[in-house]
């Protein structure tokens, strides 16, 4: 479907993953009404797996959304091979002024792990270079699974 987007549709950029809307209905006032609720971090899996497996396979950007509230969590995204990570929750639970928190905790992973950029970081752990690219399909959550307690 990536592909397609990218070579039949002409999308230079994706966004993974949005989550969808999903409305409640009070019974008592016999009303649909808004549900929204802030991403939780687990919740930046969905796309970190697919920004992985996508990264150097398509010729697009890929732009992470989901469950990004931490600096580490940028990290991940980055290594899996994300151009951008969006944080809306995270500004939402702690204010817009989190950008430089955000901002300047990635610094210092960046310099505490002796990388000079985010591009020497950007791919390094995605499907095509980490060093076990079956871990990023399901046949890992088999192993994972049935393996022995």
């Amino acid at each position: 479907m990536a592909r397609k987007f990218v070579q039949q549709g002409g999308a230079d950029a994706l966004v993974l993953f949005n989550r969808f809307y999903q409305p409640d209905i009070d019974p008592e006032r016999l009303q649909v009404v808004p549900n929204v609720i802030p991403s939780i971090p687990t919740a930046m899996r969905l796309p970190l797996r697919w920004i992985a497996i996508l990264y150097g396979r398509i010729q697009a950007d890929l732009a992470a959304t989901s469950g990004v509230h931490y600096a580490t969590d940028i990290v991940k995204l980055l290594m899996a091979g994300a151009n951008v990570t969006m944080v809306c929750s995270a500004l939402l639970r702690h204010g817009i002024s989190y950008i430089t928190t955000l901002e300047q905790e990635l610094a210092a992973w960046l310099e505490s792990h002796e990388h000079e950029s985010i591009s020497q970081l950007r791919g390094c752990m995605s499907q095509l270079k980490c060093s076990d690219p079956s871990a990023f399909e399901r046949a890992q959550y088999i192993r994972v699974v049935a393996r022995p307690r």
